[in-house]
């Protein structure tokens, strides 16, 4: 006897095996369903390329990849200096990399390139992709293929119910684990119903990628609408945050002066602790801040990764360092320079810092002087260095230089630096001076007098709007992607017909799970399989069925092997 198949019933036994979400662009690019010919066009094509979801993944490897030259190099919008020092070291190498960009990485239009299709793929891939699973959410389940058993699950077992009632019983039991129903229409024969659970997957693929999208987004917020500067602080000292008072600022895209936060704050004091080998153990800056002029004055122990929230603005620890106090008179005893000056560390382990001090009111000659500062003085062959980054015997080794209106050049200088062209050494070698000592400068020049040493520290100032968007799109993104791995998308059918002798009804109940990578599908539908031949007993007044339902075509307990026809429908 050969089956007949009705229209609506081949269509079925098509939707049913079909994958899920067809006849649409899928986050790879390609298209079930329906294929592109020539007829398309190129730009049909390069659209489709660029929204693929391999582009977007070479997109964003390019991305991080571009990345990596701006945390190696020195950057020109955050260390110019650094920029300078490294043309210095590779005159031959600089050059080229200038070329590249690579010194100004994230502002170069090979970067902007890379991010904005970045941007345009994830945008192009995810919004129709918004559509299509909104469609999918009112979309009911197809109908229910006419041969179960061709599906990559099936069981049956026997009811005493009516085809109908043992139907109506399935999709009960169906309905109450939240399972999408459809039950047969007008145009439909058969008594069946169709169930479908796991949208939440396509939700999850979804969030994931919008959240990608708002992870840019944030991005670009804060680089038009954000800023970073740069400020040392000695301690006693105080800024109000305007540019000039900063030593360094760089603004975003949309950012003017006028946009910084009025704040102000006061460096009282610096502690740092160390080990006994040497390794830093804390760092406290007790600092004193008005969120605006004429606020109340509060107090802040600024810490390593313990940043200072003040106006939407963050304040962080990033460095510190020594800034010996010294004390210059004329041979007449007045008083042309007394101030802490920072010495930069040459030394990061033990702090051993460089500096210079620039004496331009000296008479008659102006005064310059570059050395050093060790916290804990030692001398190893003849050389100062220091033995402890605490300052336990604290010295400075000095040379001097002298000049006439050398210091007053138009060509600006750094302040960390003296250009010691045109000028004269006052001694041969270089004067040792401990906390409290002098030194007479021969020739009339005045004495110098090492009075003692403040700490001084460095502050990094951030204002960063995308910051806690994209705290919150990174955590989207992570819930999108656990809930695409974990959560099934799965189809089960239940169909019923009346039984070849006697009363009742045969009913068989098929699975299908095409996203079922992490297997767990076969157990779900075993388990669901015998809860509903339990419901079907008890409904029609029977004791529950024993073991599980049998499987058509293999013998008790042994389980049917899919081939490869009746996965795809055929």
């Amino acid at each position: 006897m050969t089956d007949v198949h009705t229209p609506q019933q081949a269509q079925a036994d098509t939707d049913a095996t079909a994958p899920f979400g067809t006849s649409e662009p899928g986050l790879d690019g390609t298209v079930t369903g329906a294929t592109a010919g020539p007829s398309a066009g190129w730009p049909r094509w390069a659209w489709r390329q660029l929204t693929s979801m391999r582009t977007a993944l070479i997109l964003l490897f390019l991305l991080a990849l571009g990345s990596v030259p701006g945390s190696l190099l020195p950057q020109e919008g955050t260390d110019l200096a650094g920029v300078q020092q490294y043309f210095a070291s590779h005159p031959a190498l600089a050059p080229w990399l200038n070329r590249l960009g690579l010194f100004n990485v994230f502002a170069s239009p090979w970067f902007a390139a890379i991010y904005l299709l970045l941007f345009t793929s994830l945008v192009g891939c995810v919004v129709p992709r918004t559509f299509r699973l909104a469609g999918s959410a009112r979309t009911p389940p197809p109908r229910a293929p006419r041969y179960l058993q061709r599906l990559p699950h099936s069981a049956s077992y026997p009811s005493a119910l009516a085809p109908d009632a043992a139907v109506g019983v399935a999709a009960a039991v169906l309905g109450g684990h939240r399972f999408r129903l459809r039950r047969p229409g007008a145009a439909d024969s058969g008594h069946w119903v169709s169930a479908e659970k796991g949208y939440l997957r396509e939700a999850g693929n979804l969030l994931f990628h919008l959240a990608l999208v708002g992870v840019l987004v944030s991005i670009a917020l804060g680089g038009l609408f954000g800023y970073k500067a740069d400020k040392l602080l000695v301690e006693g000292q105080g800024f109000a945050d305007t540019t000039a008072a900063l030593d360094e600022f760089n603004p975003g895209r949309l950012v003017s002066g006028s946009d910084l936060a009025p704040f102000s704050l006061t460096l009282n004091s610096f502690s740092a602790s160390y080990e006994a080998s040497g390794e830093p153990a804390a760092f406290h800056a007790y600092v004193t801040y008005s969120a605006s002029p004429g606020a109340p004055a509060h107090s802040y122990d600024l810490q390593v990764n313990h940043p200072l929230a003040v106006d939407s603005v963050k304040v962080y620890l990033i460095g510190h360092g020594y800034a010996p106090v010294f004390r210059v008179t004329t041979a007449r005893g007045q008083v042309v320079y007394d101030q802490a000056t920072p010495f930069i560390p040459a030394n990061t382990g033990t702090l051993l810092s460089e500096g210079v001090v620039k004496v331009s009111a000296a008479t008659p000659s102006q005064l310059g002087f570059e050395g050093v500062f060790v916290p804990t003085a030692v001398s190893v062959g003849g050389t100062l260095e220091s033995a402890f980054p605490a300052p336990d015997y604290p010295a400075v080794s000095l040379i001097g230089y002298s000049c006439s209106g050398c210091l007053n050049s138009a060509v600006p200088q750094s302040v960390y630096q003296l250009d010691t062209t045109g000028m004269r050494q006052v001694t041969a070698a270089p004067q040792l001076l401990l906390p409290g000592q002098s030194w007479t400068l021969p020739g009339g020049e005045g004495t110098l007098t090492f009075v003692g040493y403040k700490q001084w520290v460095s502050l990094a100032i951030t204002y960063d709007p995308g910051q806690l968007p994209a705290l919150v799109c990174g955590i989207l993104a992570l819930g999108g992607l656990l809930l695409s791995f974990l959560v099934r998308r799965r189809r089960v059918f239940v169909r019923a017909v009346p039984a070849v002798a006697g009363t009742g009804s045969v009913v068989t109940v098929g699975g299908l799970a095409r996203t079922d990578a992490s297997g767990g599908f076969e157990d779900e539908f075993a388990e669901l399989s015998a809860e509903l031949a339990d419901a079907d007993a008890a409904a029609a007044g029977q004791p529950p069925v024993s073991g599980a339902p049998s499987v058509p075509g293999a013998p008790p307990g042994e389980e049917r092997e899919p081939n490869n026809q009746s996965e795809t429908g055929a």
